[in-house]
């Protein structure tokens, strides 16, 4: 290898940081980092809750959703965000099922009093729980972005608005740009104002309006028209907005979290 090559290696490496540091181009660039590898510092932490959350942990130097807690529930980060550009790296298990969700509009424990998970979610709207249960689960209300392993989950089966990169349940990725399972996918959200960029591997899957037709239609056919759940994802009162990693009951692991506002 010539001397010249060495060099440019090397400058090029320097150029890029360790896993879950920024560089100082990227401090420069307003980048803020959400995950340290080490600590729930950025993030609401689940040890701290009354019962403590046992639904991600951390391990080799990733944020690690937990399948079967006892309590299934979002990660939540501290601050909250209106306008922002997201990366983050990310891999799920065989079968698995994960996401980002962003402008949260609610989010609380669902009582299981009905057949389906979606009349429970608008009737605990109406009556909310009081107290931190237990076991359940914490349902968030917001717009996901979808991660899974689309041969192996179920449902991947349901379409492309359900497969990795999706705007979950409103808008399907242009193209399949996921890496193998038990590889680590980069991702990338934009939010500016309604709209909305997903990104994945580099490539834009997802360009769209969070007030298009298609969400108010797909809130309605999940949902119910004028339901709760209906009512927040059309209106979205709430602008600034924690984000969330997203517990599905599946082990997935996000490391390289970053962030900026726009």
């Amino acid at each position: 290898m010539s001397r010249l090559l060495a060099l440019a290696l090397l400058a090029g490496s320097a150029l890029s940081a360790a896993d879950n540091q920024l560089t100082p181009q990227e401090k420069a660039a307003g980048w803020q980092l959400l995950f340290d590898g080490k600590t729930f510092r950025g993030w609401v932490d689940p040890t701290r809750k009354s019962p403590p959350a046992d639904s991600f942990v951390i391990e080799d130097g990733c944020l690690k959703a937990m399948a079967h807690p006892r309590l299934t529930e979002d990660l939540f980060t501290s601050a909250t965000y209106r306008d922002f550009e997201l990366e983050l790296d990310w891999k799920i298990a065989p079968a698995g099922n994960s996401g980002v969700k962003y402008r949260i509009q609610d989010h609380l424990f669902i009582p299981q009093r009905f057949p389906r998970f979606e009349e429970n979610v608008n009737a605990a709207l109406k009556d909310r729980p009081k107290e931190r249960p237990a076991k359940g689960q914490d349902y968030v209300i917001g717009f996901e972005y979808q991660i899974l392993d689309d041969a192996r989950n179920p449902d991947g089966r349901a379409g492309s608005t359900h497969q990795s990169g999706a705007l979950y349940d409103v808008f399907g990725p242009s193209k399949n740009a996921t890496r193998p399972v038990g590889e680590f996918n980069h991702s990338r959200i934009v939010v500016k104002g309604e709209r909305v960029e997903h990104w994945l591997n580099g490539v834009k899957v997802v360009d769209a309006s969070l007030n298009a037709a298609e969400v108010a239609q797909a809130a309605a056919r999940r949902w119910g028209a004028g339901s709760p759940v209906y009512e927040l994802l059309v209106k979205q009162p709430r602008k600034d907005c924690p984000i969330s990693l997203q517990n599905h009951d599946s082990e997935a692991w996000f490391k390289n979290i970053r962030i900026r506002t726009l």
